[in-house]
């Protein structure tokens, strides 16, 4: 890191003090929310599964501070906690903890998440906070038919671009990658949930989707899971970029916006591209902008 990140001090009645970050947008009460506690030491796994229930948000983030040469070598270690489960990686909680760390100067954060290092490269200025992450390589898994994945999301086939394989791909969290011809068809998405873990159950585990249409010179996505339909989704960008890339539909090293959020008035954007090497595609790079909406203090556990 260019810059040592400071470590911050408890709060002043010695609680957890955390701040509330809108990632992937410019403007509050947008994009993607997520609560970062900055100094996590003393808490264990269960009660940051509570704090998470609390929050209630799709994820909140807990850093855990070491000594300086430790996080110049490994990074800012960093857990990510859903109301239900621990993550390995997810990208607006990756991106927001990140610009928690930034300070004026810093060009570069690098967190250690379960999955490994995710390292983060910033720009500042006018008031904005930009960061790009570099996401774990793609693993290309499954394909599914169009027809059984129309029948399940409330789509005709005729709606899905049938070019192009519907694959599930992880750059870090797996997404079953859907191209639609419309923004219509994207609107009308009606998945049927439990058809869905019927047909899930015997092979790919993955059982949500990113959808996606092209909108000019940019993509429209809407990321669908069983709890939540997710604002803007990081992770989900990784795994469209590189789908996109290895599918020709985006050349290598292009910088492509997709847009996401408006279908829950959350709208966000993120900004992707990613290299191809012969057959590889590599170097995954999702970015946006993040803004702080507040900070606060949780009192200790007794």
């Amino acid at each position: 890191m260019a810059k040592e990140i400071r470590k911050r001090a408890p709060g002043k009645t010695g609680g957890f003090a955390f701040s509330y970050w809108d990632v992937f947008t410019e403007r509050r009460f947008t994009g993607n929310p997520l609560a970062v506690f900055s100094n996590a030491e003393g808490l264990t796994a269960e009660q940051m599964m509570e704090i998470a229930r609390e929050t209630n948000l799709s994820e909140t983030t807990f850093v855990f501070r070491r000594p300086a040469a430790v996080e110049r070598e490994r990074g800012v270690r960093t857990r990510i906690f859903t109301p239900a489960a621990e993550y390995d990686f997810a990208g607006h909680p990756a991106l927001g903890t990140a610009m928690s760390l930034w300070r004026p100067g810093m060009k570069r954060v690098v967190l250690e998440m379960n999955v490994g290092p995710v390292p983060v490269e910033f720009q500042a200025g006018g008031g904005r906070l930009y960061g790009e992450m570099v996401q774990p390589e793609p693993v290309f898994g499954e394909v599914h038919e169009p027809a059984v994945i129309a029948k399940l999301t409330g789509l005709r086939v005729n709606d899905i671009d049938t070019r192009y394989p519907i694959q599930n791909v992880s750059t870090g969290r797996p997404n079953l990658i859907v191209l639609v011809k419309t923004r219509e068809a994207l609107a009308g998405v009606r998945v049927d949930w439990p058809a869905v873990e019927r047909y899930f159950a015997g092979g790919d585990r993955q059982r949500s989707f990113y959808f996606l249409t092209a909108d000019g010179a940019g993509f429209e996505a809407r990321k669908l899971t069983p709890r939540v339909e997710d604002p803007v989704t990081g992770s989900a960008a990784g795994a469209a970029i590189a789908w996109l890339v290895g599918q020709g539909i985006v050349g290598g090293g292009e910088r492509v916006e997709i847009a996401q959020g408006a279908f829950v008035e959350r709208p966000g954007k993120l900004y992707v591209s990613a290299a191809r090497a012969g057959d590889k595609v590599t170097n995954i790079k999702v970015g946006g902008y993040g803004v702080k909406v507040w900070t606060g203090e949780l009192p200790r556990f007794r």
